[in-house]
């Protein structure tokens, strides 16, 4: 008792519409002790702003965008502490070399498909230009996996332009989960994935920072919710055989307002990879584990054209302080993850492919069996 603590088009933007599942917690299903934020979402770190675009069009186009912003001013100008950390490199994350060399992120952050990571580029970018008329250069941080047995991924049906509506639409609110934006056509543990999104608020004593986390599931492995071995239990598990596969991938965002700079946050990405390994997730051969990690305080921003070549009166973390961070990091991330199951519905998609929801009511009779 411990862990109960046929033809159609629809194309829309969404961030915070109806919520068709109870979250996990709302189960009674409790990870980890840390308190959550508000929302229990990436939007609880402040200034955070998360748009969806799904875009499900006839029998076979099953995809999207999701697009996270550190905040809602001018990125460019004002950019903002950042790392990147690769669990498995089997994926396609534009931007990471300038984010690794320079510490600092100065675009939104694009999630969706493996072959529309050119139009996540080309919309990032438009859409940076348009802010700034004199810029020459723009790094965008564009992510991927790929939803190919659901979605027509080969058509590449995202445009430029729907990923300048997506970042345009982004919103300080709650965060839709499931099957929307880059997790419409993902697939997780052999069961309906998509976008989860977790928060954990540390206590005044440890600073009150806030730490968020956002994830697009689409990976293999063991499912583990809270620690019980929901994967085994129910007979769907990989390498029963020659035939089973683990492989997919997971893009996983990490937020906070804590004042951390780029080394610290890859500290913290690292972390989030543990988190996946609670649910089970293995980190497969074939698997896009990727980690980006900023941070929002705004005593850390680095505006374009700086006026010094050191940041004025900046405070930041020390290394013996950075421990509670870690923590609600792997917290939250675990949590996201199962948040992205409980939410995401069955799905037919792409050639009659169908892949169902976790059976919520079979997972909750495990889970008060242990």
């Amino acid at each position: 008792m411990r862990h109960l603590k046929t033809l159609f088009v629809l194309f829309f933007l969404s961030t915070s519409t109806a919520f068709p599942q109870e979250r996990p917690r709302e189960k009674g299903i409790i990870f980890g002790v840390l308190p959550t934020g508000t929302l229990n979402a990436i939007t609880d770190v402040p200034g955070v702003k998360v748009g969806h675009l799904t875009k499900i069009e006839g029998d076979n186009i099953r995809t999207g965008v999701t697009a996270i912003l550190p905040h809602g001013g001018n990125i460019f100008q004002q950019k903002v502490p950042a790392a990147i950390y690769v669990g498995n490199g089997f994926g396609k994350l534009a931007g990471v070399t300038q984010v690794q060399e320079l510490g600092n992120i100065e675009t939104p952050i694009i999630l969706t498909n493996t072959l529309s990571v050119a139009a996540g580029i080309e919309g990032t970018v438009r859409y940076s230009l348009e802010q700034n008329e004199n810029a020459q250069s723009v790094n965008a941080v564009v992510g991927e996996t790929n939803d190919g047995y659901l979605n027509d991924i080969r058509g590449m049906h995202i445009s430029p332009e729907e990923v300048i509506q997506t970042i345009k639409s982004a919103k300080s609110d709650k965060v839709e989960e499931g099957n929307v934006g880059a997790g419409t056509g993902t697939v997780c543990f052999g069961w309906k994935g998509g976008i989860g999104t977790a928060s954990r608020k540390l206590p005044e004593s440890l600073g009150g920072y806030t730490v968020g986390i956002l994830v697009q599931t689409n990976f293999g492995g063991n499912l583990q919710i809270d620690g019980v071995a929901v994967g085994e239990k129910m007979g769907k598990y990989p390498f029963r055989d020659a035939m089973e596969k683990s492989d997919g991938s997971c893009m996983i965002v990490v937020a906070t307002d804590a004042p951390v700079l780029e080394r610290n946050l890859e500290r913290m990405a690292k972390r989030a990879m543990m988190g996946l390994a609670k649910t089970g997730g293995i980190a497969s051969n074939g698997s896009g584990d990727y980690v980006v990690a900023f941070s929002t305080a705004e005593g850390l921003r680095i505006p374009y054209s700086a006026k010094s070549g050191t940041l004025e009166n900046a405070e930041f973390i020390r290394n013996d302080d950075m421990s509670s961070l870690f923590m609600a990091v792997i917290e939250a991330t675990e949590e996201a993850i199962i948040n992205s199951l409980f939410a995401a519905e069955s799905l037919e998609g792409k050639d009659g492919h169908r892949v169902e929801q976790l059976p919520i009511d079979q997972v909750m009779k495990l889970m008060k069996e242990n």
